[in-house]
């Protein structure tokens, strides 16, 4: 069903503004029709059947685990899901200053593994899950997938691109670990939301002067576009719009700490996103082009 509501927008001139309202689904049913002991209660009971689950799926002697392949030059491994805590200082031991952001791994988990035919029939794929989450906030095709890798339920998925020989077994634990002190990852998360800016903030354009017969102007963009030929804005034109709320990625920071304690990766800078929010983090990887020698009559004989 969907709604529509009318809203008067003057008394003068008798203008209407029709507003989309849309029926949104509910996903709270069983928060309201439960009651405090029973939620409580389906917590534990819960909680400990995925214990259950992943200490069955890890048992090597139900279900042996997938050889180890050894690291070639040129492999791709997993990335992981963490959770953005904030940026501190961090001095080395030669006294040098660093800021660097902590983001911590929470319940990361391989979800499901995609062959090359099965995912775009070049690189072979990898589905990980992060940070444990209700499962009355999930549908059952998502549910049929977490039991068959004998996970609980997570709040994000991603997949990362993976060589044949980094192949990780479904239900495989993902820690801070899995990256060491010096490496460099690339970090993707959605940007923090700034609204509707102009383009002295959302582009860094430096503005109109302020004075000598400037009116209203200090702040706008100029020109937009050519006035004879074509006589037209081109696409792709830098103007005032939405700003943020989009996937961005950090490039190149370098790993100065990991605690393998609480899981927490010190990275260095900042990373898109606020606290708490979900990041995506994989090793960086760099694409070298292979020329391929063509031999020659005299050398083929």
């Amino acid at each position: 069903h969907v709604g529509w509501a009318l809203l008067y927008a003057g008394h003068l001139n008798k203008n209407y503004l029709s507003i989309y309202v849309p029926d949104l689904k509910t996903t709270t049913w069983f928060d309201e029709h439960l009651t405090e002991d029973n939620q409580e209660f389906m917590r534990k009971s819960m909680a400990e059947e995925y214990r259950r689950q992943t200490a069955d799926k890890l048992n090597p002697l139900k279900d042996e685990p997938w050889p180890r392949q050894e690291w070639t030059e040129g492999s791709r491994r997993v990335g992981l899901i963490a959770v953005k805590l904030g940026m501190v200082p961090a001095w080395t031991k030669t006294g040098e200053r660093h800021v660097v952001t902590m983001l911590q791994v929470q319940d990361c988990h391989v979800i499901k593994c995609l062959s090359k035919d099965e995912y775009d029939g070049h690189t072979a794929a990898l589905v990980v899950g992060g940070k444990n989450v209700s499962p009355f906030y999930r549908t059952e095709q998502q549910m049929e997938m977490f039991r068959k890798a004998g996970v609980p339920p997570k709040q994000k998925l991603t997949t990362f691109k993976v060589s044949d020989n980094a192949i990780i077994k479904p239900g495989t634990p993902l820690y801070a670990a899995h990256f060491r002190p010096g490496q460099y990852v690339d970090v993707t998360a959605k940007t923090i939301g700034k609204g509707f800016q102009g383009v002295m903030k959302r582009w860094g354009f430096r503005g109109q002067p302020a004075s000598h017969g400037q009116t209203k102007t200090h702040r706008r963009p100029g020109a937009s576009g050519p006035g004879g030929d074509p006589a037209k804005v081109f696409k792709g034109k830098k103007m005032p719009g939405m700003m943020g709320n989009i996937f961005d990625t950090a490039y190149g920071l370098k790993i100065w700490r990991v605690n393998t304690k609480y899981n927490v990766l010190y990275v260095n800078g900042s990373v898109p996103g606020h606290r708490s929010c979900l990041v995506k983090v994989k090793a960086v990887h760099i694409h070298t082009h292979t020329h391929t020698h063509t031999h020659t009559h005299r050398e083929r004989e």
